[in-house]
């Protein structure tokens, strides 16, 4: 009898338990997200959309959700893997109608630090624009924004966290760029061999540090270090300085994706495309906005000796385009390969909070 009562009571406590859980209150939380800077310098996020933790977990879900696709057999992460620097190893992403992508996905980190558009051609002005993109693209997931509204507010787990993300359960294709880019603003990389290097932790190899010196320097076939030139396009703490250049790929007749001058109309933009960051190069192959490049080797070989001549064709390679090009040996191409590879972030790569959260 007396273990009887004690059921009873384990019985009513857990159906109490139940009972209060289901009846949780779900209100907005504002509590803002933190994130480490640690040797970048504070970036200008935008003030209509602040980082919260209920906030950033929306966007990280919905970065996640299949569900914004056609057929929901496609996210975002789909074309956008963590493990591939967020970008795709393929050349061009396969889309929910089996249809290739025209241009690479680019790979998707320290967002907040770009100010000059999205994509390629930076037709999109911000991160949020760029988040819908995508999803009624006929050769990317080729669904509406309001069936993925439809979709989306049959969910209780997205209503109770449009809640706790904006204070009401009202989603829109608004809300649904905010979120995204909430999320995709904490994708930090920081944390690679070079970043650790600089901040006095550990040492570079000597191939490494011989290809930081060449990556660093002006072209001068005259001295000891020839000078890659590098730091030019890639100097900053971001390793891109966010413009739009021709990089020479093709002469003027070869020029297939118009680029830039698809968005401005202006000729002198023809064949120009956004600069990428080489931080995680060694994960975010194939190279270039066609994926031409499959390897390092090839993309060092095209700077050095393969640039070609346009009319947009950026001064900045005024030195790759004459005879000889940059004239660099093996060894030099060795050592900015290896230079090159001290900017993965196994850290980033890795990062518990950037991944799937189903």
């Amino acid at each position: 009898m007396k273990n009887y009562s004690v059921l009873i009571l384990i019985t009513f406590a857990l159906v109490f338990f139940m009972t209060c859980n289901s009846d949780e209150v779900v209100q907005l939380d504002t509590t803002p997200y933190e994130i480490n800077y640690a040797g970048f310098p504070n970036p200008d996020l935008p003030a209509d959309n602040p980082l919260t933790k209920a906030g950033v977990q929306l966007g990280r879900m919905l970065f996640y959700e299949k569900a914004l696709s056609k057929n929901g057999t496609q996210a975002c992460a789909d074309c956008h893997r963590q493990s591939d620097s967020f970008s795709d190893s393929l050349k061009f992403s396969i889309g929910v109608e089996k249809l290739p992508g025209k241009r690479q996905a680019m790979p998707i980190f320290n967002l907040a630090w770009h100010y000059n558009g999205m994509f390629w051609d930076g037709r999109s002005p911000s991160v949020r624009d760029q988040a819908l993109k995508p999803i009624q693209d006929p050769l990317e997931m080729n669904e509406s924004l309001q069936n993925v509204v439809q979709k989306l507010s049959k969910d209780k787990k997205y209503t109770n966290q449009f809640i706790r993300a904006f204070g009401d359960e009202v989603i829109t294709p608004e809300r649904i760029g905010l979120a995204i880019e909430q999320f995709e603003f904490t994708i930090i990389s920081n944390n690679s061999k070079y970043d650790r290097w600089k901040r006095g932790e550990i040492q570079l190899t000597a191939e490494e540090e011989r290809g930081r010196v060449l990556f660093f320097s002006e072209f001068n076939p005259g001295s000891s270090v020839k000078g890659a030139e590098c730091f030019h396009c890639h100097g900053n703490h971001n390793f891109t300085n966010d413009e739009f250049m021709n990089n020479g790929l093709d002469t003027e007749s070869g020029i297939a994706d118009e680029g830039r001058m698809k968005v401005t109309g202006a000729l002198a933009d023809k064949g120009k495309f956004k600069v990428p960051s080489l931080r995680n190069i060694a994960q975010s192959f194939p190279y270039m906005h066609d994926g031409r490049f499959k390897t390092l080797e090839e993309v060092i070989d095209h700077y050095n000796t393969g640039v070609k001549p346009s009319n947009s064709v950026d001064i900045l390679l005024q030195y790759n385009l004459q005879p000889g090009g940059l004239k660099l040996n093996a060894t030099d191409k060795a050592d900015l390969v290896a230079f090159l590879k001290t900017l993965t972030d196994e850290t980033y790569l890795k990062n518990e909070a950037f991944k799937n959260p189903f």
